[in-house]
């Protein structure tokens, strides 16, 4: 039981430096191609870019490498980290469905606008990855309407073309301004 306080006091008190840190971070940092899945999950409400990496942002999507983008699609390449494997050393299934929702929302993402909201995902989980595995992740745009999106997320294993996850992810969000 001692050893549970104790979990709960260390991770009180990095979260507490994490939010210390980003209050002192005032200038917008510039940010590497490889770092597109970090500026679209961090807009605020309007929009803009912080420059502030969160915990979430370090933990779960460091790594994704942006290949390709062109409208309605998007490539990526990730390298499965041990720490976002399960004890079978699998790439685990909430960290395959944090990608899917990721990179689904970045292909249907508009600069200036807010990131959409995740309405429904409907997930085929088909094989394994393991540590160090390259995946190809390639998300396109199914259609959309209004203010509504769909699309559609492959995880491939770059090595063997094994098939390890497709998602189906509907997003909805702000439409843009006519004026």
């Amino acid at each position: 039981m001692m050893e549970m306080e104790k979990a709960k006091e260390l991770l009180l008190e990095l979260i507490q430096e994490e939010e210390r840190q980003q209050q002192q971070q005032q200038q917008k940092t510039n940010y590497e191609s490889s770092s597109v899945m970090s500026r679209s999950s961090t807009n605020d409400e309007h929009g803009g870019y912080h420059g502030q990496h969160s915990f979430y942002e370090e933990f779960a999507l460091k790594g994704i490498r942006v290949d390709h983008v062109e409208p309605g699609c998007v490539v990526c390449t990730f390298v499965v980290p041990p720490r976002l494997t399960n004890a079978t050393g699998n790439l685990c299934s909430g960290a395959i469905a944090n990608i899917i929702d990721e990179v689904g929302g970045a292909v249907v993402h508009v600069d200036g606008l807010p990131m959409n909201v995740s309405v429904d995902m409907s997930i085929s989980f088909l094989s394994t990855a393991k540590v160090n595995d390259e995946l190809e992740i390639i998300s396109r745009v199914l259609g959309k309407k209004g203010g509504y999106c769909g699309t559609i997320v492959l995880l491939r294993n770059k090595a063997t073309g094994e098939v390890i996850a497709e998602g189906r992810h509907s997003l909805f969000g702000k439409l843009p301004s006519k004026i």
